[in-house]
């Protein structure tokens, strides 16, 4: 039986008390509300967005209410991710002399509202502890709690930068006079001035790639082993996600034989009305539902399960962790190309085609894939398994899984069941050597993710190369 997992890895040095503390801090006793209806200089909440655009159907019949869609996703809830908080406390634990750019690089997109109102406000940033963001004490907290949020994307605007380095790694640019750029010309504007103080604008680039691409193409800076900045700018740093690079390396780039965009696949579309008033309002084409779908059960679930604790103020997260779950079955199609036995043995060829327009699985490092082979006899019995899952949820034979300071290689044949195929990053610091913290990351020891359709590893840019095997 051959099963593709998925699974995030556990950080390195995040011990339980870390963890627990980390997401805590703000959450003991039941995390306290943000005001989804607030109003700063540039940003508005969710809540004035949803009273004209909840309550919507397709022409199918489906809800495609924008804001409650949105509100089950990663981006509604990437300020409550446990495990980025997690990932925050370990830098800055680790790395206390760089905790003003690591608060201000990891608020950047996961809590951008806030964090752009208070550099124009100069205010310090902090993420975790009393009066940071993640306290309700703190001014900006509701913004802060929003995520990435309506008045966030479709503010950003269409300039130079959209799509280069200039723009990458969280360097958008909101403009000023409180315009929403949408994909629709022509359309009836009063309602949303009147209700909000906020004028909508067709603007093709919301539509583009190059749009996710502002905050899902990161690179971060690293230090050596005493802590000294080695890098000083973007062409030095250390790719720490990719995912729009991998996309213009592949069949799908607007330049490719089957152009899709990552709204094709993220925000599908159908045919509905855009605002639920006024009601004479006709439905149009092209309609991107809110799904923003990605891959991440396992953190929906931990948000589901523990709303109340990390103030996940939505009640249908089952609908974004089946819409992940239904994106992993589509991403990736495992075949058993060839089985025969042959003097007593099994040889077996597997064919894995990755049909997702970046790598699988693609953006943060932690993340991985890998191959659970299975051989039984006629009793059902397992006389070879490869890629087993332990109950703690290491894999069994993964070498990095029992000792973090090696990692597992790439097979292209493998012939003993603790050999697996992990399909995965490995990050390495400036001396050659395993990391899991983010800031010592300065190359990928391992890098054999599967590539997209039509990607070229010989041309491929080196930020999106393939390494170790």
């Amino acid at each position: 039986m051959i099963r593709p997992n998925f699974l995030t890895k556990a950080l390195e040095g995040v011990t339980t008390h870390l963890l627990c503390s980390a997401i805590l801090l703000v959450c003991s006793g039941g995390a306290v509300a943000a005001d989804a209806a607030f109003i700063s200089n540039h940003f508005s909440g969710s809540q004035n967005c949803a009273f004209c655009h909840d309550g919507l159907t397709d022409n199918s019949g489906t809800d495609v209410s924008i804001a409650k869609d949105w509100g089950t996703s990663m981006m509604a809830n990437a300020t409550r991710d446990p495990f980025w908080k997690a990932k925050v406390a370990t830098e800055l634990e680790r790395n206390p002399h760089l905790a003003d750019v690591i608060n201000d690089k990891c608020s950047t997109c996961h809590a951008p509202m806030a964090n752009y109102e208070m550099k124009l406000d100069g205010a310090p940033i902090t993420i975790l502890g009393a009066g940071s963001i993640t306290d309700p004490s703190n001014a900006y907290h509701d913004a802060a709690m929003e995520g990435v949020s309506c008045t966030l994307c479709h503010q950003i605007t269409d300039d130079a930068t959209l799509g280069t380095s200039g723009g990458f790694s969280g360097q958008y640019n909101i403009n000023d006079t409180k315009t929403i750029y949408g994909q629709y010309a022509n359309i009836f504007a009063n309602p949303m001035i009147n209700n909000t103080g906020y004028t909508p604008a067709y603007s093709a680039h919301v539509s583009t790639s190059e749009v996710c691409a502002t905050c899902h193409e990161l690179t971060t800076p690293y230090v050596n082993a005493e802590g000294i900045v080695m890098t000083d700018g973007p062409e030095s740093e250390f790719p720490e996600q990719t995912p729009y690079t991998e996309w213009q390396n592949s069949i799908f780039a607007d330049t490719g034989s089957n152009p899709q965009s990552c709204q094709d696949c993220h925000m599908p579309q159908t045919t509905a009305r855009i605002s639920n008033r006024p009601r004479w309002l006709e439905a149009k084409g092209g309609f991107a539902k809110h799904h923003l779908v990605g891959a991440n059960t396992t953190m929906l679930t931990m948000l589901r399960d523990n709303a109340a604790e990390l103030g996940v103020t939505s009640n249908n997260m089952d609908l974004s962790i089946n819409r992940a779950r239904a994106m992993l079955q589509d991403s990736v199609v495992v075949e058993i190309v060839s089985a025969n036995i042959s003097g007593g043995f099994l040889e077996a060829k597997v064919k894995l085609t990755n049909n997702s327009g970046h790598k699988t699985p693609t953006s943060y490092p932690s993340r991985r894939m890998w191959l659970n082979f299975r051989v039984t006899d006629s009793n059902n019995d397992v006389v070879f398994e490869s890629g087993r899952i332990n109950t703690d949820g290491s894999i069994a034979g993964a070498d990095n899984d029992a000792d973090q300071s090696i990692f597992e290689p790439h097979y292209d044949v493998i012939t003993a069941p603790d050999q697996v195929q992990v399909y995965e990053t490995i990050m390495g610091n400036s001396d050659n050597e395993v990391t899991y913290t983010l800031l010592r990351a300065a190359q990928y020891l391992k890098d054999n993710r599967l590539t997209p359709k039509g990607f070229d590893k010989i041309a491929a840019p080196a930020k999106v190369g393939v390494y170790g095997g």
